[in-house]
């Protein structure tokens, strides 16, 4: 199976994926819009994966390559592509598919608990309630015919499957920890205190507690997908 991998930020790298697609001898390529925002034939890949980054979907007119970034997320997917989305990469997706995208009413950053909301395949394998990485500030409607998946306290949109080929994940369990690191290095201005932003210090200890064991729900997941 060949990947192909769309990367927003320098820092926002696909992590614990790529060492999935490493450890099954997958073959990978990317985009980095930061660096060339030139999209690949549908007809070179199996599976599209997008990363995160601090963009809104909504922010064409800031982004030159974003419009050219959607048109090809959409026809990846009319294409039955296996097409995964990670924070804004699920927001994307969300669009691509119809659904609004656009900025929730809290933030929601650190390490906080996500809840499954009904039994599927493709969840099977997490727990009923896990704790996973999160840094985001817009959110979406579920696309339409979209199983929901994930919910928080603070944000009901957390993840969905389409058609057993599209899902999108609002959090971040592909993190390891220089990806976390990166995060708050270059996004720390973001880390202003509430009930769902934690600051830098309780992020990095709580990592110790729980990054461990998100590769292996990644795993989980990634495998569980392409199984589908």
């Amino acid at each position: 199976m060949h990947i192909h991998f769309i990367q927003h930020m320098p820092f926002e790298y696909p992590g614990s994926i790529a060492d999935w697609a490493t450890e099954n001898t997958y073959t990978t390529s990317y985009t980095k819009v930061f660096e060339d925002a030139t999209f690949p034939s549908t007809d070179t890949f199996d599976m599209l994966v997008i990363m995160g980054g601090v963009m809104g979907v909504y922010e064409e007119g800031e982004y030159d390559w974003m419009p050219a970034e959607k048109a090809f997320i959409k026809k990846s997917i009319e294409a039955k592509k296996k097409v995964l989305g990670v924070c804004l990469g699920a927001q994307f997706i969300a669009e691509a598919m119809g659904a609004k995208v656009f900025p929730h009413t809290t933030k929601e950053i650190g390490w906080l608990p996500v809840e499954k909301v009904i039994s599927h395949a493709l969840t099977e394998k997490l727990p009923q309630t896990f704790t996973t990485f999160h840094w985001h500030g817009d959110t979406f409607t579920l696309p339409e015919s979209a199983v929901h998946l994930f919910k928080t306290q603070a944000c009901a949109q957390q993840g969905f499957v389409y058609n057993n080929h599209v899902a999108g994940l609002q959090f971040h369990m592909e993190v390891k920890e220089d990806l976390l690191n990166g995060m708050t290095e270059n996004e720390r201005a973001e880390l202003i205190k509430n009930d769902f932003v934690q600051t830098e210090d309780e992020i990095k200890s709580l990592m110790q507690q729980y990054i461990s064991e998100q590769k292996k729900m990644m795993f989980d997941f990634l495998n569980a997908f392409v199984a589908l």
